[in-house]
């Protein structure tokens, strides 16, 4: 049996409005399943759609919202929406700057992290929504808050960068800074010295009261020498009882004062075990940088050099290159 004009015409209009609702569910389903706040606005301004996740991203309370739906203010202009985000974003000028960048130019696109008062960091991403002519129909705005992921970046790189016993800078961030200051000594013509010491007869501490006692000591060392230095100064541990301070804009006469300083303290520096104190004494090396040194280990044997005589000479004293 041939279906009539009037009975095909009925079927389109159904199939299309059962496609229209399918796709209005989905676009339902997939904006409030997000893990991303969105917010949708028209080429007008106007707000078109967002998602209760945008406004526990944002931390805006729904009772700051008229209507206390997130449904209710779609149609309304997004200047409400914008002033509420900016009250919570730590440099306010340059995000609402930013915005109406995008604003005004919809063939750019957004990426970027916003830190907030609040202490946290959210991640943003934005793009234009294009019509099939190439008309600018709006904007959508996603948020996401990545802060548990920054603090862990931060835990790892300085984890990446720290002596896991002491805590102090390791070998890696040493020569890494080292080369940095070397680069800006030679660019502005300004002193930069190396101190290099030695814990003395540390292997007789570990035999006589055992490495964890060992451990403490060096834990005892550090925690007190970084106490002595500026904070531009790099104090870190290169190997077992094998340290290093870097002092930028510094000259060889002011570094070897450091190291005496240094040199002084830890002398009266002890660890309370049972039945016993372990007191202990470092040998120290000083050396600066010269006009000859192609890059920073030129200086950095030097101050082992001077460290080497040190030792030679008794220990517990302080050497300087000549």
């Amino acid at each position: 049996m041939n279906e009539s004009p009037s009975q095909h015409e009925s079927m389109s209009i159904s199939s299309e409005a059962s496609s229209n609702e399918f796709q209005s569910s989905l676009v339902r389903a997939i904006r409030e399943a997000s893990p991303d706040g969105i917010l949708v606005v028209d080429d007008k301004g106007n707000v078109v759609s967002l998602n209760q996740r945008f406004l526990d991203v944002w931390r805006i309370p729904s009772s700051r919202i008229h209507g206390g739906q997130t449904d209710s203010v779609v149609g309304t202009p997004d200047q409400p929406i914008l002033a509420m985000a900016i009250e919570r974003v730590k440099d306010s000028e340059a995000f609402l700057r930013r915005v109406r960048e995008l604003y005004d130019d919809p063939t750019q696109d957004d990426h970027c992290e916003i830190e907030l008062k609040d202490g946290r960091t959210l991640e943003r991403h934005s793009t234009v929504l294009w019509g099939e002519q190439g008309r600018c129909l709006g904007r959508v705005w996603f948020f996401r808050d990545i802060t548990a992921h920054k603090q862990t970046e931060i835990i790892l790189r300085e984890m990446a960068l720290s002596d896991p016993l002491t805590g102090v800078a390791n070998r890696r961030h040493f020569f890494g800074r080292a080369k940095e200051e070397f680069g800006r000594a030679r660019r502005h013509t300004c002193p930069l010295s190396i101190v290099t010491m030695d814990l003395d007869h540390f292997k007789r501490i570990n035999d006589r009261y055992g490495h964890a006692r060992g451990d403490q000591v060096l834990e005892t060392l550090c925690d007190g020498c970084k106490t002595l230095l500026r904070d531009v100064d790099l104090f870190a541990r290169i190997g077992g009882e094998e340290f290093a301070v870097l002092l930028p804009d510094t000259d060889l006469a002011g570094a070897r004062v450091v190291a005496e300083r240094i040199r002084q303290f830890v002398a009266g520096q002890k660890v309370v075990t049972e039945g016993a104190e372990i007191t202990w004494t470092i040998s120290a090396g000083v050396a600066t940088l010269n006009p000859t040194d192609a890059n920073i280990d030129d200086c950095l044997r030097r101050a082992d050099n001077a460290l080497y005589r040190a030792k030679g000479s008794g220990r517990n004293r302080v050497e300087a290159d000549t």
